[in-house]
């Protein structure tokens, strides 16, 4: 997929190059994205040729279970190193551990929805990219989900989580974007969800070190903390951060 700011007709004579050649990928989109910040793609996509998904194989799930499988738009975010990608979602298990009820914010196509749900957990996942919400419904049919163990919700966590803040549950997934976690996410999830385990996956070391003091005195310690090479060769890495509640902070 190509990201441009305007659809442009200098871009047609190197595009039909490009699908004439040796080159030629299975599906080309063009992308277009006029607004500045941290998302790498705008809200139009236009389909050039080929197909319209990449089927992703190689996401283990849980201990003993069947690889998770997944269909992917170009559009909708996935990792792009599927080696630590399979690293992440061992992680974020191993930290949700035996939860029978779990909260997945930003939860993108379902990298740990799947998973969790093959494990026997009830899901509710919040993304507000409604391509990736397709696919993850897609997917749970793909992998022979029961539709009562995964809630999809199409909207902003920051709108969507008072709805679900109600909600008992036994652990929560947060993997924002390069931002973190606005604000009024973490009161909800470190204030009145109050899991008793939560596991929070980040692509920005920053912007959870400035969010760590005040999930600390929510009454919260740190299990584990494990980097992951997500992006070899360059500074940037994935941070997975479990946390347990502490006994006696209700």
């Amino acid at each position: 997929m190509l990201v441009v700011r305007r659809n442009d007709k200098s871009l047609r004579a190197p595009v039909r190059g490009l699908l004439a050649s040796v080159d030629a990928p299975d599906g080309f989109f063009i992308n277009i994205n006029t607004a500045s910040g941290p998302y790498m793609v705008g809200d139009e996509t236009i389909k050039i040729a080929g197909v319209s998904h990449v089927r992703e194989m190689g996401i283990a799930g849980v201990t003993g279970a069947r690889g998770v499988r997944f269909l992917v738009s170009p559009d909708a975010f996935f990792q792009t190193n599927v080696g630590a990608a399979r690293e992440l979602v061992s992680l974020v298990l191993e930290g949700v551990g035996p939860a029978t009820r779990v909260l997945d914010l930003y939860c993108g196509s379902g990298l740990f929805t799947l998973p969790l749900a093959i494990g026997g957990a009830r899901v509710t996942a919040i993304e507000e990219n409604r391509r990736a919400i397709d696919d993850l419904k897609a997917n749970a049919k793909l992998n022979r989900i029961a539709a009562a163990r995964v809630n999809p919700i199409a909207a902003r966590v920051e709108d969507a989580i008072e709805r679900v803040s109600r909600e008992a549950c036994d652990a929560v997934v947060l993997d924002p974007p390069r931002d973190g976690c606005a604000p009024r996410v973490r009161a909800a999830v470190f204030g009145q969800i109050r899991p008793g385990r939560a596991v929070y996956v980040s692509c920005n070391p920053e912007a959870l070190a400035g969010e760590l003091p005040d999930i600390l005195k929510s009454g919260y310690g740190i299990e584990r903390v494990q980097a992951v090479d997500m992006f070899p060769h360059t500074e940037h890495i994935e941070t997975v951060v479990t946390f347990r509640r502490l006994p006696g902070r209700t």
